[in-house]
């Protein structure tokens, strides 16, 4: 059984830290995710914080430095709820460790990801109340929990551009699908970055540091970077990860399932990073010679994914069933995932393609 009030079926490839991922059936279900099967990525133990006892600190490059309990960001503040989805920068990796072997990294499938409505203060607000310096260009945010993968051991941290951290969809967020935030997912407060990879969204946060330069740590200099082929991590290598890609995957039918011939419907999730959002899903059954457009299902406001369906014809016999997502900038997906291999196993965001036998 998963720990942390999760459910049963979910995909544990780490007990310490706990890492887990969403079955797809359970990203089927609804627009929103439920609490109990969301993702996790952590990368140290779950730290045990008295919300009671809990301060923010907001300093650096500020006119005044903030010490807020959780009551002052609740009461001087004004409530704000966004939906959001979030996801990890290895969603999907498992189909780049199938081209080559990515040790040391957990073989994510498509369930790295998951949307839900946070409930929370501006980020925008309390900067606000601090006043950025006009040298300012960056916001960094440190979380209580501390990551002995490397050492010295360091507490997971990062930082987002200052325009991004005063937009409105930016959050303090202490709750989650209506209910107070859940430990495992970083109460008593969180970050939650719309359109960023889940690494921005700081767990378990403690300060608040408005910087002149992107934040110099470990996760956010070293660790999550896009690596060339034969490259090597280290500080400052690679392109550093930010917007999350175009991405999309197949939730059902199941990939190498038995469905019965005729009628069979298709259902997926897709989506667009950044400022981007989903414009269109097709869905081939001829190895990308014609396409047929998916139906997109519940708009759940701009930063949140869309799910899509269809129903295509299978004759009895072996299908590929292909997927490509097309988003607000006319950008689709890679073709090849062979092409996207990279050392960390990071941004798999190839067309998805399942194998399904029709009876």
């Amino acid at each position: 059984m998963a720990r942390y009030g999760k459910r049963a079926d979910l995909i544990v490839y780490e007990e310490e830290p706990f890492n887990a991922e969403t079955p797809r059936v359970a990203l089927a279900e609804a627009g929103v995710t439920a609490t109990d099967a969301f993702y996790v990525r952590g990368h140290g133990p779950v730290p045990d914080v008295d919300p009671a006892a809990w301060r923010l600190k907001v300093d650096g490059l500020v006119e005044r430095e903030l010490d807020l309990s959780l009551s002052t960001l609740r009461e001087a503040f004004r409530e704000r709820e966004v939906t959001a989805t979030l996801q990890c920068a290895g969603n999907r990796r498992a189909g780049l460790v199938a081209i080559r072997d990515i040790p040391g990294e957990a073989p994510w499938g498509p369930g790295a990801t998951g949307t839900a409505s946070w409930t929370g203060v501006s980020l925008a607000d309390v900067l606000a109340l601090a006043g950025p310096l006009p040298e300012a260009e960056h916001v960094g945010f440190v979380g209580a929990d501390l990551s002995e993968e490397i050492a010295p051991a360091e507490p997971f941290a990062g930082s987002v551009p200052l325009d991004k951290a005063r937009r409105p969809e930016v959050l303090l967020a202490w709750g989650m699908n209506g209910a107070p935030l859940e430990p495992v997912h970083g109460a008593p407060v969180r970050v939650v970055v719309p359109g960023y990879i889940g690494a921005r969204s700081i767990k378990w946060l403690e300060r608040i540091e408005v910087r002149a330069e992107p934040w110099r740590g470990h996760f956010q200099h070293v660790a999550y970077r896009l690596l060339p082929e034969h490259g090597t991590p280290g500080p400052g290598a690679g392109m550093p990860l930010g917007l999350v890609a175009l991405n999309a995957d197949v939730l059902a039918p199941e990939d190498g399932g038995t469905v019965p011939a005729g009628a069979t419907e298709v259902r997926g999730y897709a989506f667009a990073g950044g400022e981007r959002h989903v414009a269109r899903v097709d869905v081939s059954l001829d190895g990308g010679t014609a396409w047929t457009q998916a139906e997109l299902l519940d708009d759940l406001g701009p930063w949140a994914w869309r799910h899509w369906r269809t129903t295509v014809d299978l004759s009895p016999g072996e299908h590929e069933i292909l997927v490509r997502a097309w988003d607000s900038s006319a950008a689709t997906q890679p073709e090849d995932e062979a092409a996207l291999w990279n050392p960390k196993g990071y941004v798999n965001n190839a067309r998805p393609r399942i194998r399904v036998r029709a009876v």
